[in-house]
């Protein structure tokens, strides 16, 4: 369990809905709902990885949390030295210093640089708007987060037509890291690079996180990246989470049956491994009109009536590791978990 560690995120029933519109009036006739309900602590100093299909809603989470998504429900509150903030009541000038905490890496390198501007000009921006005046005080700042992710300061004259798909998502960590945040929401950060360059991009983030005390919100469909980069796991779908556990117990002892279905399908490179892969029935349901109950019923193997009726709730399946789930399969041994949880709290405060 996480009782010891410092909480730098609480997420509380999060929602962010898209509305449907119809009509020359633009009435609303119906709601996306990318992230329904979502509830979540994050610990500083973790790598917190968060998977599942596309169009699942964990981008539109990651991007809520930044506020670049306006969330239409619920709290995302921050720790600003132990006290506990709701950003979704933030005004403009909180949101600039928010900012300067929270961080975000995107997903193509590509479009994340402006191709008509040096990258110098690119990094003295950021560093201009967030107050550092003094020119030689801001080279200073480039050249130190760019030897951070081994790129030679000579090359901030350089534009970026000029780099790799590498170099480039390395300057975009770097720009990330010049106004020194306490959280970096990493979208996708090496899924537009090769394999080889993957593994050079996320040893570096990790020895960048390690120097720096970072948190990352890692955000992926890759779930052999994941594992590899993060602590803890979310596994979310169609915008709810559906399972959060360790990194080792997640990939050991699956609990929810899409876990299971999504960690059967990394491909394993041993001719003799006769570990079968399990596939899924069935099509994913529309995030504008959810099944009712359970929103994985239509597609689970081990479906029952009450997964067609009733939503199940997150809830603890293991004290000591802290591993959660949102399945029926579970109910009576969460409902021991949730009584001897009552009876620690009571002795506790006697």
């Amino acid at each position: 369990m996480n009782e010891n560690k410092e909480i730098i995120f609480k997420i509380q029933n999060l929602r962010t809905w898209f509305p449907i519109t119809k009509g020359a009036f633009k009435k609303v006739v119906g709601h996306v709902k990318a992230v329904d309900d979502v509830s979540l602590d994050v610990y500083k100093g973790e790598t917190l990885g968060i998977v599942g299909e596309s169009g699942c809603g964990k981008s539109t989470f990651g991007k809520t949390v930044m506020m670049l998504e306006r969330a239409t429900g619920g709290q995302v509150l921050f720790n600003y030295d132990g006290e506990f903030r709701d950003i979704t009541k933030f005004n403009k000038q909180e949101m600039f210093d928010f900012r300067k905490k929270v961080q975000m890496v995107f997903q193509d390198p590509y479009s994340a640089l402006n191709p008509q501007k040096k990258i110098y000009t690119s990094f003295e921006e950021p560093l201009k708007v967030h107050g550092m005046h003094d020119q030689s005080e801001r080279e200073s700042r480039m050249q130190e987060v760019l030897k951070m992710v081994n790129i030679q300061p000579d090359y901030l004259m350089r534009y970026p037509h000029e780099f790799s798909g590498g170099q480039r998502q390395r300057l975009c960590i770097a720009r990330a890291l010049e106004v020194m945040p306490e959280v970096l929401i990493c979208d996708e950060p090496v899924s537009a690079l090769d394999v080889s360059i993957q593994a050079q991009v996320l040893n570096l983030m990790k020895d960048i996180q390690k120097d720096l005390n970072l948190t990352y919100l890692f955000i992926a469909h890759d779930l052999s990246v994941v594992q590899y980069m993060s602590d803890r796991i979310v596994v979310m779908y169609l915008g709810k989470i559906v399972e959060v556990a360790d990194s080792r117990a997640l990939y050991d002892e699956p609990l929810h049956p899409y876990t299971k279905a999504l960690l059967s399908a990394i491909p394993v490179p041993d001719i003799h491994n006769t570990k079968k892969r399990q596939v899924l029935e069935g099509e994913v349901p529309s995030p504008i009109h959810k099944p009712s109950g359970c929103a994985f019923h239509n597609r689970c193997p081990h479906c029952m009536e009450i997964c067609k009726q009733q939503d199940p709730a997150l809830a603890v399946q293991n004290m000591e590791n802290g591993h959660m789930v949102a399945c029926h399969l579970y109910a009576e041994q969460q409902k021991k978990v949730q009584e001897a949880q009552t009876e620690q709290t009571a002795q506790s405060e006697k």
